[in-house]
């Protein structure tokens, strides 16, 4: 086995649609997409990113992408990838997260010196055969993410109510901002939840995957941004909806609810067919009551797995 950073965005991408298939994930992305992931802020392809090859062909990729200070006051590391079914139990996923583990702890260490780490890793769904490894490495399942899906978009009754609700216009740096504002005291409650940089937001809501004609906001009189919903586009024909939030002084006004039909609306008349989201299980504001109440159904749940390392400690 031949291991390098990833530098094949094609290669990489036929990679995770395999394993979108293999592991019935849905997690689909083109090269473009995937090709942004490498210049994201923070991100140093060349160490935080791993290709395994066996001759010519990608077999196993790993990314670790490490953020700020959570909600919890630990630094949130996420670490992502997968191996094909074809070369698993040969310990290329172990040796992957132990490579994983330690750059993220390197790296949270530089950033913020003794202060716990959280790394964070998808579980997938029940009987994933990453889970195994998972909990022989110390992880634990934390959370539980319920996939939602509305699947004949086109015939769904939406109608939004009337309001001040109108599209996003990523272009405007002082919305993109004002968004930014109230995702960060929309989600100051919700576990694990990290106050996102200015560059990192921009890096999301200038991305290409990103759709501001589909996404909409909620302001006040005052112009503040008040509700939210965020749109992205991953699978042709499937419209992603990433975040929807409100902010803490105007819960209860049915001002995510509008958004969030209005979005759907807009993705309706745009001509998709099919809409989705995943949800925290455990959302301390009711969102799956809100998803279901829009037309939303349970799809699969996905679990969460993270384990801590306590401040001052070598990974």
């Amino acid at each position: 086995m031949r291991w390098t950073p990833i530098d094949d965005v094609p290669a990489w991408s036929r990679l995770t649609n395999e394993l979108a298939v293999a592991d019935g994930t849905g997690e689909f992305y083109d090269e473009a997409d995937l090709a942004e992931e490498l210049t994201e802020a923070g991100v140093d392809p060349r160490k935080d990113t791993w290709a395994v090859w066996d001759g010519d062909t990608m077999v196993a990729y790993g990314q670790v992408r490490v953020y700020d200070l959570n909600n919890e006051g630990a630094v949130r590391c996420d670490l992502g990838g997968g191996v094909l079914p074809s070369h698993r139990r040969r310990g290329i996923g172990r040796d992957l997260l132990q490579r994983m583990e330690t750059r993220a702890v390197a790296v949270a260490r530089t950033r913020h010196p003794d202060t716990p780490i959280h790394l964070g890793v998808p579980g997938q769904t029940e009987g994933a055969d990453v889970r195994g490894l998972l909990e022989h490495c110390g992880y634990e399942p934390v959370r539980y993410f319920t996939q939602m899906v509305i699947a004949d978009l086109p015939d769904a009754e939406i109608a939004v109510p009337a309001g001040d609700v109108i599209p996003v216009d990523a272009s405007d740096a002082d919305q993109r901002e004002a968004i930014r504002l109230a995702h960060a005291d929309s989600f100051r409650d919700h576990w694990g939840s990290t106050v996102w940089s200015p560059q990192k937001w921009d890096d999301f809501m200038l991305g290409r995957p990103f759709r501001a004609d589909l996404s909409r906001i909620a302001i006040s009189p005052g112009g503040e941004v008040l509700a939210f919903t965020l749109a992205s586009r991953y699978v042709e024909g499937e419209f992603y909806i990433g975040i929807v939030g409100t902010r803490r002084a105007a819960r209860g006004r049915g001002l995510a609810k509008a958004t969030l039909l209005g979005s759907l609306r807009a993705a309706q008349a745009a001509g998709f067919e099919r809409a989705e989201l995943d949800v925290d299980s455990q959302n301390p504001t009711g969102a799956l009551g809100l998803y279901e109440g829009t037309g939303f159904t349970r799809a699969k749940v996905k679990a969460a797995y993270a384990k801590r390392v306590p401040a001052n400690t070598v990974g």
